[in-house]
């Protein structure tokens, strides 16, 4: 469920009056992640890699206040719960959007993933949770990249991650990420924490 609330009111206020009118409000930090844990569980287990990263995105997430919040038409409103975006090549060779219900548990949320996204790809229609505060992610392990920086549109502020194909090395396999967030909604420090914590939740799989 999401709730319009005041930004005065908030400790984002200050931010949400400076960066608001800001013609390019939204921040890109990029940062090399640890997923020799993550690649080694995906092999042991079966579960798709992807998956395994999209969880951890959402548990380092659901520990931070400022994930459930999304500026909006100028508007700030607060969630009750995260959801993962996914993009999904289609049946047909296009590609769709689909939403993941966040869960801590980390089987029903593959459950759902691995649902919705074949859902997804077989109907050729972008599947949504309009009641849920959505962290964007778009994979191309097609190729090994760098950083991405994403298009600001001033449509989509919700924090949005990209990320290319691992690199082995000998004693660790790494991923560079990008990480994209409307500045109003939180503050570097916020941003680095949760990046951190990402990294910690891998390391914990």
């Amino acid at each position: 469920m999401k709730k319009e609330i005041q930004p005065q009111e908030t400790s984002r206020a200050e931010a949400f009056q400076m960066w608001m009118s800001s013609p390019q409000p939204m921040v890109t930090l990029v940062k090399t992640w640890d997923v020799s844990r993550l690649a080694k569980a995906s092999k042991r287990t079966g579960m798709k890699f992807n998956m395994l990263m999209c969880w951890c995105i959402g548990k380092a997430a659901s520990k931070i206040e400022e994930f459930y919040l999304l500026l909006m038409e100028g508007k700030l409103f607060q969630y009750d719960q995260l959801a993962i975006n996914v993009i999904v090549e289609n049946r047909k060779g296009g590609i769709n959007s689909c939403d993941i219900p966040f869960s801590d548990d980390l089987q029903q949320f593959n459950k759902d993933y691995l649902e919705r996204t074949a859902q997804t790809a077989q109907e050729c229609r972008n599947i949504e949770l309009e009641e849920c505060m959505i962290v964007g992610t778009s994979a191309l392990p097609q190729t090994e990249l760098d950083c991405i920086v994403n298009q600001y549109s001033g449509i989509f502020n919700n924090p949005f991650l990209a990320w290319g194909r691992y690199r082995k090395g000998w004693l660790k396999t790494t991923l560079p990420v990008s990480f994209q967030f409307h500045h109003a909604q939180m503050d570097g420090g916020q941003a680095v924490r949760f990046l951190d914590g990402v990294q910690k939740e891998m390391n914990l799989l």
